[in-house]
């Protein structure tokens, strides 16, 4: 009886062991449905290793701003200076394997997943999040959370772009994010000089654009941004602006206008596109 006590033991510490290793070095696992619990009750494996290593876009924006949560609602508050708009929302590996048909029917159209986080980490419900938003019909696309002091721009625009990141002018896919906020680690501007931090967003957005012949998208808040980043970006990325508010605000220097504003985390991170559907479907098929 101890012996079998002592190999069961074994079993399930290896496949922990094996779970945690395929999240951090972003191989393919199985489909979950959404935070799959243990069997001795906890988390699985692979959704401790998200908690533990996955930030979500905005995590750190709301850390450190705070919010002033909108409520839930099936399609986002009117900018007074937008003409029309168009109802997204973003993923992370927090989500698991979405609902795609629920969301739709909220009215949402667009969305995008996180695919990477510096050189180390993948997304493992990726494919299910990416595959199974075009399949129900919107227009999607990758985002990546950037650690400035892990390593160079290009290298994380690489990893990025390896791992589900990339860009085709189909009309379905939205360029590559960047999301630069907080570091979830230390100290707020990741040890840069704003000038070293302009030079490192630089360096990701050249390369992404050098591979895809396309810009990424900028994910920031006006607060962070300012902090941390001394030049401007805004005749070459478009602006995906972070405001828990029911307007937009003042936005980061260097952009005149937003292209994207995440307004809300609850029930799920929703966002709106400042254009109509038809301008959605232009920004995700014209080249830079």
């Amino acid at each position: 009886m101890n012996r079998i006590f002592r190999g069961r033991r074994r079993g399930l510490i290896a496949a922990a062991v094996m779970a945690a290793s395929l999240v951090l070095a972003g191989a393919s696992t199985p489909a979950l449905a959404g935070q799959t619990a243990s069997p001795a009750g906890g988390l699985s494996p692979v959704d401790a290793m998200v908690q533990k290593y996955d930030h979500p876009m905005g995590s750190q924006i709301r850390l450190h701003e705070g919010t002033a949560q909108m409520p839930p609602r099936a399609f986002e508050p009117q900018d007074v200076s937008a003409q029309a708009t168009v109802p997204g929302i973003d993923v992370s590996g927090h989500q698991g394997n979405v609902d795609w048909p629920y969301w739709w029917g909220q009215g949402k159209r667009f969305v995008w997943a996180k695919a990477t986080e510096g050189t180390g980490y993948r997304n493992p419900y990726f494919a299910q999040q990416y595959n199974g938003s075009y399949n129900q019909g919107f227009i999607r696309g990758a985002y990546h959370f950037a650690l400035p002091d892990r390593s160079s721009g290009a290298a994380q625009a690489n990893f990025f772009s390896d791992n589900g990141g990339g860009w085709s002018g189909d009309g379905k896919t939205l360029p590559g994010a960047l999301d630069m906020e907080y570091n979830p680690y230390g100290s707020t501007c990741y040890g840069l000089s704003r000038a070293g931090m302009t030079n490192w967003i630089r360096d990701f957005s050249n390369t992404y654009k050098a591979r895809w012949n396309k810009y990424p998208a900028i994910y920031t808040s006006t607060s962070w941004w300012n902090q941390c980043v001394a030049s401007s970006f805004g005749t070459t990325n478009p602006l995906w602006v972070a405001r828990y508010a029911g307007s937009v605000g003042q936005l980061p220097i260097g952009w005149s206008f937003h292209t994207v504003w995440q307004y809300s985390s609850s029930p799920i991170d929703q966002n709106s596109f400042n254009g109509s559907y038809d301008r959605l479907v232009v920004f995700a098929t014209n080249h830079d």
